[in-house]
This record gives C-alpha cells, structure tokens and sequence, in this order.
C-alpha cells in the first residue's frame, strides 16, 4: 500500500548587479527581508536530496543547474494515493542523484501519482519524461509548452537553420561569432531534455486542479514561455510560480526564431498585470531563489526594471542601433558567454518599441537598424 509521505513537497535567467544575492548561509529558516520581500524560510535553500517543509503537505527540494543560476527548485505535494511532482530539473547526472537520493531517502515508499512541469524550459522539463517513465504516470502541463518541447527535442541537426544565420546577422553578429555558433550544431536543447512524453493532460488557464486536500488553479502567464503555467492555491495563500515571478533575478524574455515579429516583452508586461490581481498575502514559491511574501511588490519591480530599460533604450536610439550596440543599456554585466539570450532579450525590447510605435526599423544588407521614431 502507499504511504504519504511525512514531508510531501535564458531560457535561463539575467540579473542586475545590484540584485545579485549575497551568500546568507546564516539564516537558514530565519525570517529575513529584502528590497520589499520577507524570505519566510530565509535566504538559503535545501541540500539536493532532502526536503524541507513549507506547509502541510508541501515540501521543497534543490536540484543543480551549472553555471551562474546555480539550483532549480522542485516541489513535492501530497496527492490522493502518494505525492505529485512539480517541475524536474535537466537531464543531467547530478540532477538524477538528487532524484535517487530522494526516493531512496525521505520520499522513499511513496507512490508518484503525477508529473507538472510549469514551462517547457529544460531545467523545468528536463527529466519530465525520465520520471513519468520510472512511475508509470502521466505528464501534466499547458498544451503549447508540450507541443514546444516535443518540437525542439526533434529538431536536431549538424548546422542552424538558414533562418539562424539571416536573425544573427540581422542582430549585428560577426562572421566569427556566427561561425562559433553554427560550430556547436543545432538542437541543444534535446542534449539536456529526457524524451518528451507523447501525451500530456492539459493545463488550461483557469482550471481548478485537485491535488490531495488542496485546489491549485491554473494562472497562465506569458512572454518568457509560450503558455507557462503558475498554481495557486487561494485558501492555503500559495502560488509556484516558475520563472513567472522570481525573487531577486528577472527571467528572460527573447524574440526567438519561431516567431521572429512576435512581442515577447509586451505579452510579458501584460501577465505582471494580470498577475497583480492576485492576492498580494501570497507565499511565492519560486523556481530560482527562496519562497517570499510581497508579490506585488516584485511585480511592481519588475514592470519597472522594463519600463526604465525600455526608455533608457529609446534615448539610445536617437542615432541607429543594431541589437548588438544595445548591450551596455539593457545589461548591468557584460554579456560573456550569453550572446544568445542577450540578443533576444535586445530584439524583445526592440521589437516592443516598434510595437509601441517609439521605433522603427530599416534593413541594410540583411541588417536591422533601430531608430527613434
């Protein structure tokens, strides 16, 4: 018979300077307050491989992401015959530990009802079809984040697609940087995603998901993924929230390949809004960093960190701009290694000027020039 569980639980992200998180060992589940935000549980988070507690029936683990951004948070919550799983990590060795120490530790002899994963990024998707296969159980997420991860698990070839090589020289990349890029091959993304289930249940924007003893409605926000799927749970004042609202770094919001005139920035600024409307008493339990109280506050935040960025990029377009003479404006930190994320991040709030009508764009040689209008 199963048991429940004693203690059921960029694209990758950018950060400003002056937001990086100071290492706060010390005051592990110590309240502790920040810019606006109260860190119920303090500022450091479980060991990957054990749980901590964060309400009755919900528990919070740790699973290691390389580079800068460090961990993903996961979350265990009880359901009706065992505990469901929410977001899963990228399918990569230490990851998988982590799981195994879990179930061979203080998840052990509990029965995995369900999979959720939130978005489709792979640190989120990751190992969604490694464990729906071990358990035998379904994948629960919105419909057009399924559909991205199947696409981009089975889109893998030697070199970029010609549509790559016109949107980096569109951006103002080098010959040598494209040819850097189109070294690496194409289809990344499957190299850290276990295959995609074949079949999903589908989470819709306003359903009411049943989860053992709690209802989790579905909140769908948008700019950072297509369809990203937050729960919250009105009587027990939680809300996971993915990437949607993080508390110390802002999530990514590119103009990607397969919508190149999309407004990325836009949709994201319009889920803030949405977003506000619900409950400012929430506990925020988030994909990267701590759980925290003061949601509209980081909301507010964010919308603002945008908004500036988008004005201080408008100044900078008296004379023309490519994507890639944005960088100092938009970004607090050179870009490194990030050339990638950083310049779908510079076309999104481009392309939001445009949308706004405060842009405009001429093309020279394959190249787009920005303008104040």
């Amino acid at each position: 018979m199963p048991r429940r569980a004693p203690n059921p639980t960029r694209a990758l992200s950018t950060r400003s300077a002056a937001d990086a998180p100071a290492p706060d060992a010390s005051l592990a589940d110590v309240p502790h307050s920040h810019r606006g935000l109260t860190y119920p549980f303090g500022r450091s988070g479980p060991e990957p491989g054990t749980l901590r507690e964060i309400a009755p029936g919900i528990s919070w683990s740790r699973l290691p992401v390389p580079g800068a951004l460090n961990h993903i948070n996961v979350w265990v919550l009880g359901d009706e015959g065992g505990i469901a799983l929410v977001d899963t990590g990228l399918n990569i060795p230490p990851s998988r530990d982590a799981w195994d120490a879990l179930f061979a530790g203080p998840l052990a002899g509990n029965t995995v009802m369900r999979v959720i994963v939130t978005h489709f990024h792979p640190d989120h998707i990751g190992l969604a079809g490694w464990l729906t296969d071990r358990f035998g159980v379904r994948l629960w997420m919105s419909r057009g984040e399924w559909l991205f991860a199947r696409m981009l698990t089975t889109d893998v070839r030697e070199a970029p697609p010609a549509e790559a090589f016109a949107a980096w020289r569109a951006a103002g990349w080098t010959e040598e940087q494209i040819s850097a890029a189109a070294a690496k091959g194409w289809g990344q993304f499957a190299s850290v995603v276990s295959p995609v289930p074949v079949s999903h249940v589908r989470l819709q924007d306003g359903d009411t998901v049943r989860i053992g003893a709690r209802g989790w409605q579905v909140v769908v926000g948008s700019g950072h993924s297509p369809e990203h799927a937050c729960l919250v749970d009105f009587d027990g004042k939680l809300m996971i929230a993915g990437d949607q609202v993080l508390p110390r770094i802002t999530s990514n919001v590119s103009v990607n390949l397969s919508e190149p005139e999309a407004d990325p920035l836009g949709e994201w600024l319009a889920s803030i809004e949405k977003l506000k409307a619900l409950p400012d008493d929430l506990l925020v339990l988030p994909a990267h960093g701590e759980p925290f109280t003061g949601l509209h506050v980081r909301l507010d935040a964010l919308a603002q960190g945008h908004h500036g960025r988008l004005d201080a990029l408008h100044a900078h377009l008296a004379e023309p701009r490519r994507a890639v003479d944005c960088f100092g404006v938009l970004f607090a930190r050179a870009v490194g290694d990030h050339l990638g994320l950083a310049t779908g991040e510079a076309m999104a709030h481009l392309r939001h000027l445009e949308i706004e009508g405060r842009a405009v764009r001429k093309v020279r040689d394959g190249v787009y020039w920005y303008r104040q209008a």
